[in-house]
Parts: structure tokens; sequence; C-alpha cells
């Protein structure tokens, strides 16, 4: 039995997105794989590669609890921890690296945690649960053999109705039941847009900066994503014609632009729908968060200006209900229901018609619009006090975006401070945070913090996660 020493391991970059228990686990497998460390090779105590690294102690003990779980290494006690005997190295496989190909870490959307900080998640403690649970409750009772079956590829009718009619009222939306497709979330929404409506080769606007899987999921389609820049008043239209006047589509984000919040201006809506109905080309609106806006009622959807058939909307409730609920759906103009029902035959997919129910029933019943109404108000608040806890506790080193809504802060970082570096630290420490660098494409962003607030219970306890995050600095 020999010992490995640590030289053999390629050093840890504080500069990636990826925790540093994932660097040392993604090492020390890549060193069995390769032949580096062989079958009952000793590696250093958990102890050892704590004062070499410099690093917590969990930190180290969660890389080694996870390659002892799938059976890379054993410990043996006084006797240490050994490569396992008789294993047969295999490369590590390609799917997971420890930064995608976007230059983000795969961890990053959306990991299945509820950490301070973390993005994509409403305020899982406000969520009515009683009267979810009860609504569930009379569902189930009430199904029939019918219930059982197949459920409709195109989702439940009676949630397609309750969500036209919703979106008529709330966002401006006027849409027929049947332009209304109920999908499990934003990527199976965009598989269903990219199967029917482009092909490979085609070149799309996205914003830069914007939703890093948007990029992902083009690429694994083939097409070509288009960086448009974002200023103040949205994505700049005018750059996107520069760049690729006969792109076949652009998805924005009007509401609350995905990262910065901005709104996108009447002139650029405008803009916008003028060169798609030009180009016979597409406008995908993404209205992730459009409920939540706290300076005055929420825009208009982009959709209801068009008057050219030419926006397919995409809504969610993720962020209005809770992300485990995996349904979302997609409003498509008229003139292409029919191939939106071939494609979705094709590509069936979509939530549980039990859960279709549920959600029906929790509209249907007034739920739904109030608890908009209570998380607007509680967002609001909660939004105030993790601005002002922050800014006690690191406003020398910080700046806080001013945003008309969304849910989540910006934290601009002062003295050149890496945001990917910064972000990699507080992971290890148990806290998110998304750097905004890594949302972009071509764009020279400042860099920048992401934080969510809606799960920051108080003023106070902001101020004390603040702290942690200045010792990290």
């Amino acid at each position: 039995m020999t010992a490995v020493k640590t030289s053999h391991i390629p050093p840890l970059d504080p500069t990636a997105a990826a925790p540093f228990y994932r660097q040392i686990y993604d090492r020390f497998r890549g060193a069995i794989a390769s032949g580096v460390l062989k079958p009952g090779d000793r590696i250093p105590s958990a102890r050892a590669l704590t004062k070499e690294l410099g690093l917590a102690r969990g930190t180290i003990e969660a890389a080694y609890s996870l390659l002892a779980a799938e059976g890379y290494i054993q410990a043996r006690g006084q006797a240490g921890t050994i490569v396992t005997p008789g294993l047969k190295p295999r490369a590590p496989a390609a799917s997971a690296p420890t930064r995608s190909d976007s230059g983000i870490s795969a961890l990053s959307f959306r990991p299945d945690s509820i950490l301070p900080f973390q993005m994509g998640l409403p305020a899982l403690d406000a969520f009515p649960r009683k009267i979810w649970a009860r609504l569930g409750a009379r569902c189930a009772r009430a199904m029939q053999a019918s219930d059982m079956a197949h459920p409709s590829v195109y989702g439940l009718p009676a949630l397609r109705a309750e969500i036209a009619s919703y979106l008529h009222l709330s966002r401006g939306i006027s849409c027929l039941p049947s332009q209304v497709f109920l999908t499990s979330g934003y990527r199976h929404t965009m598989e269903l847009i990219g199967h029917a409506l482009l092909k490979a080769g085609d070149r799309v606007w996205l914003e830069d900066p914007g939703y890093p899987p948007t990029r992902e999921l083009l690429g694994h389609m083939q097409i070509s994503a288009v960086p448009v820049p974002v200023d103040g008043e949205g994505m700049v239209v005018s750059a996107g014609i520069k760049a690729a006047p006969r792109a076949r589509a652009a998805v924005v984000t009007p509401a609350h632009q995905s990262p910065l919040c901005v709104s996108l201006s009447l002139p650029r809506r405008e803009a916008l729908l003028d060169w798609a109905a030009r180009s016979n080309a597409w406008i995908i609106e993404d209205d992730y968060d459009g409920e939540y806006r706290y300076v005055s009622r929420p825009l208009p959807a982009l959709k209801s200006l068009d008057r050219d058939g030419r926006v397919l909307y995409s809504g969610t409730f993720s962020k209005v209900l809770f992300p485990s609920i995996r349904l979302a759906y997609l409003v498509v103009p008229e003139t292409q229901v029919e191939r939106f029902e071939q494609i979705s035959l094709v590509f069936a997919g979509g939530s549980p018609q039990l859960t279709q129910a549920i959600v029906t029933a929790f509209i249907t019943e007034g739920h739904f619009a109030r608890h908009i109404q209570r998380m607007r108000k509680l967002y609001a608040e909660r939004r105030a006090a993790t601005t002002a806890g922050l800014e006690s506790a690191l406003g020398k080193h910080m700046r806080i975006d001013s945003q008309p809504g969304g849910m989540h802060l910006i934290l601009r970082l002062r003295g050149g401070q890496s945001d990917r570096r910064l972000a990699s630290r507080m992971r290890e420490e148990g806290l998110y945070a998304e750097a905004l660098t890594d949302w972009t494409m071509g764009a020279d962003e400042a860099p920048a913090l992401l934080l969510g607030f809606t799960n920051i219970d108080a003023q106070g306890s902001a101020e004390n996660l603040g702290r942690r995050i200045l010792a990290l600095m």
C-alpha cells in the first residue's frame, strides 16, 4: 500500500463556480481514472488535506463522502483511507463536467437545496399548504376511471381555460384555451418551440446578459445563439438587427429582464414586434416572474401588443407556487395551434393530471389570485429588509442596483473582486449566489452577485448573512 502526494492532484480553482468539495471530488476521481491513483493506494486523511489546502474540514469530508458513496475509496480506520481494492478505473462521464460549455457550474440551475439567497425559489414558508392539502385530498377523492387513463398531452382542458382567463385579466393577453399548452417547465417549453418552429442552423437573438440554460438548450438543438446587448431599456433591438437581421427568433424577458430586471421599453417593444413581422421571425416572451413588480402594477405582456401573431408567451407556476410542481404553460399564435398539437403528440410530456386538477381548483376558488397578492406584498417587504441588512453589513464593498421588480437582488462588487470566486466561496459556506459574469456571452458586464431575497425573513437575518459574506471577501 503506497501513499499518494497531493501534488499529484491538479490545484483547485478559486475562481470557478463549482464548489471546492466538487473540485476535490472531480480531481480524485480523475486521478483514479487516469491511473495516477491505483487500487489500494492510500490517500491523505481529511485532517491532513484540510491543513494542506486551507479549507474547512467539512469541505474535505463532503468530497470524501461522495467518493466513498460511489465506491472510489474506502475508510480503513486507523489504517487510513485507500482507493478501493480491485477497482477498475474508468474515465469520468463526459456529461458531468465541473463547468459546462457555457462556463457556468452545472450545479447552478437549479440545485435541489434550500439555501440562503437561493435563486429561483418563491417564499416556501408562506405557501398555503393546508389549503393545497385540502384541495389535493378532494381532487383525489373525486377521481373517476377516466381521470386515471392517459391524460391529454395538451393539458387538462379546465386548466387551459383557467389560464386563458387569468392571462386576459392580469396580463392583457387575449387567447383561446386551445392556444394554451401545458408543459413540465421552461426547458420543455423551449423544446416544443424548437421542434415546432426552428431547425438546426437557425440563428436566435438572446439577451446578453441572459439566462444561461437558454443558450445551452439552443446549443443542443444546433441553433446558434446571437448575443444582443441589454441597457436600461432592455434588449437593444437595433443591435440585434445589425448582428443578425435574418434571425429566426428572439428570446426576451420584457417584464423583468433576466437577470438585470430592467423592463423592455415601449419603443423597444414596438421595434421588436416590427422586426418580427417584417422578417417573418418569432418572439419568445419568457414571463417568468412578471407578477412581481413593486413600483406599480405589473406591466401588460408583450404578447398583448402582438397584432401579427409573432409572439409565443411562456409562463410558469414554479415562481408563483413552487418549483417541484413541474408545471408551466405556453400560449402560441392561433395560426400555430395545429402545428403545436402535432409536435405535442410526438414529444408528449407534462405534469400529472391530478396535479393539474389541484391547480385548477386553486385558481377557480380564488386562492391563486389571493396568493399572488400576498406574495407581492411580502416580497416588497423582504426585498426592502434584505437590501437594508446587506447594505448595513457590506455597504463599503458593494452597491445594490435599484430595480422595479423581480425575485433577486444584484450586488455590484467594488474593488475589482471576482464574482465567480466569491460565489464559489459562499457555496462552500452554505450560502447561495450566482455570478453575473456567468450569465454573459459577449457583454463586458461588471462583476456582481445575484442573490434571491424571497426566503430571507428579516433585516437582522440579512445583516447576519451579510457579515458571513464579508468574512469571505
